[in-house]
């Protein structure tokens, strides 16, 4: 059967209908995921077109996913990171959504606080488990729309909950039909989808709620989720690693509109940027990240990257205020007690500060040699250099005051006792032998002895 395309106005054959493989034994796919060995790239040279969506956003899962990584978070700190959300964001929203937890009474203390803002961007969701009392319970506090837990790789049906495919399956419809008859949203976050049997299971599964919630009248979200980071950018792989080939099937064997596609990934390989760019560029117009990357394991897509990979793809802002993210890596380390590595991109103390002798040369003298872009400008972070054996009092002083940012009335001088003492005692450390950079550390320790606790180390 030939139709016609809404997305690519195209004549496109309509034939590939997927059924559900109610397999007797899980697909493990222990050619790809030995276990005992690194998982394994393997290509089948199948290319799928990019098709970057007219609207492309940020959704947020810091309060989620995020705050299962860490200490929980007070309510207070909750909205105040909320209302520094709502700032980057900007007027027109590109960061869309945020997820909240329910189920205690700080919970929904916060969730109330922050609605009580009356802030239009992110909108609040929630998550849930599956049953007909939370689903009335995110109803009752005004929720448009929430996240069901949708596990689909055999992993998940066969070994975590003892189930068949056609079992899970009718599980989770079920579930879903709740959601509608509770008049709520539902996001179907289809847990593991990178060692899902696609064709077996998912696309089948996102098929039937797709004619549900055209039954319904409510739309239903999807979102992808490479629980394990096992998702791959490159063009050609295989399923079920492909990035590029999980965004195309949805969209094209599923039917999933752009505007109710999401990606969520995690960090296991060092692709979650990567893969979350690549799922926008392939057709998903929603990326699910978290601030500062926390998240379980080695953490979730950065919400700050994503805002910087926004402005690349998009060359433009969009209305949202990149200095936010300043604050917001100031709130998390001085406010809550979080250490960012130092050279973290856009948030780390030390991610435009330049060691090398010959490159500080280059960046007082003119910093677009050595800086990224103008950190000053758009993150309000200032290009720094490393204290060296060169270092003169002003340079000193200079160090001092962007380091611990001081004010211009805080601000020292290259007169001050503390920086004439601190120089003395890095000239002597370099006639004794030393032949290494002095490291933050080291730097803000003898500070702090030398000021008399004036200045703490950070």
């Amino acid at each position: 059967m030939l139709e016609i395309s809404s997305k690519t106005n195209l004549l496109e054959q309509k034939t590939y209908k997927y059924s559900l493989q109610d397999v007797a034994e899980p697909n493990l796919y222990r050619d790809v995921y030995p276990y005992t060995d690194v998982p394994r790239i393997a290509f089948n040279h199948r290319r799928v077109p990019i098709g970057m969506p007219e609207d492309i956003w940020i959704t947020d899962t810091t309060f989620r996913d995020g705050q299962q990584s860490v200490e929980p978070y007070s309510v207070k700190q909750i909205v105040d990171i909320f209302k520094l959300m709502s700032k980057l964001s900007g007027p027109y929203g590109i960061i869309r959504q945020t997820e909240f937890f329910v189920y205690s009474q700080k919970d929904r203390e916060a969730l109330a606080q922050c609605q009580d803002l009356g802030l239009t961007f992110p909108e609040i969701t929630t998550w849930i488990r599956a049953s007909k009392e939370d689903f009335k319970l995110v109803r009752d506090l005004g929720i448009r729309e929430t996240g069901i837990l949708v596990s689909c790789s055999d992993y998940h049906i066969f070994k975590k909950m003892k189930m068949t495919r056609k079992q899970c399956m009718d599980y989770y419809l079920s579930t879903v039909a709740e959601a509608f008859e509770a008049g709520v949203m539902p996001r179907c976050h289809l847990e593991d989808i990178t060692r899902a049997d696609f064709y077996g299971f998912v696309v089948p599964f996102v098929n039937e709620l797709m004619k549900m919630s055209a039954n319904a009248g409510i739309p239903v979200r999807i979102r992808a989720c490479d629980t394990m980071g096992y998702g791959v950018p490159y063009t050609e792989v295989a399923i079920p690693r492909s990035v590029p080939g999980i965004i195309y099937g949805l969209q094209h064997y599923s039917d999933v509109p752009s505007e109710m596609l999401e990606w969520h990934g995690h960090n296991d390989f060092y692709k979650a940027v990567a893969n979350a760019s690549t799922a926008w560029l392939y057709g998903a117009s929603g990326v699910n990240c978290s601030l500062l990357g926390i998240g379980e394991r080695t953490g979730n897509v950065p919400l700050e990257a994503m805002v910087f990979e926004y402005a690349s793809l998009r060359g433009s802002f969009d209305g949202m205020d990149p200095t936010a993210i300043t604050e917001i890596a100031d709130y998390f380390e001085h406010e809550m007690g979080y250490r960012i590595p130092p050279m973290t991109p856009f948030v780390g103390r030390s991610f435009n500060v330049t060691r090398a002798g010959i490159h500080a040369d280059g960046l007082l003298k003119d910093e677009e040699i050595y800086n990224i872009f103008d950190t000053k400008k758009i993150l309000n972070r200032k290009a720094s250099v490393i204290i060296s054996k060169t270092s003169g009092l002003a340079g000193i002083a200079y160090w001092i005051n962007e380091n611990y940012r001081l004010s211009e009335s805080e601000a020292v001088t290259k007169k001050d006792p503390m920086v004439i003492a601190l120089k003395e005692w890095i000239d002597k450390e370099y006639e004794d032998g030393r032949q290494t950079s002095l490291s933050v550390g080291e730097l803000e320790e003898k500070i702090e002895a030398l000021s008399g606790n004036r200045f703490k180390r950070l």
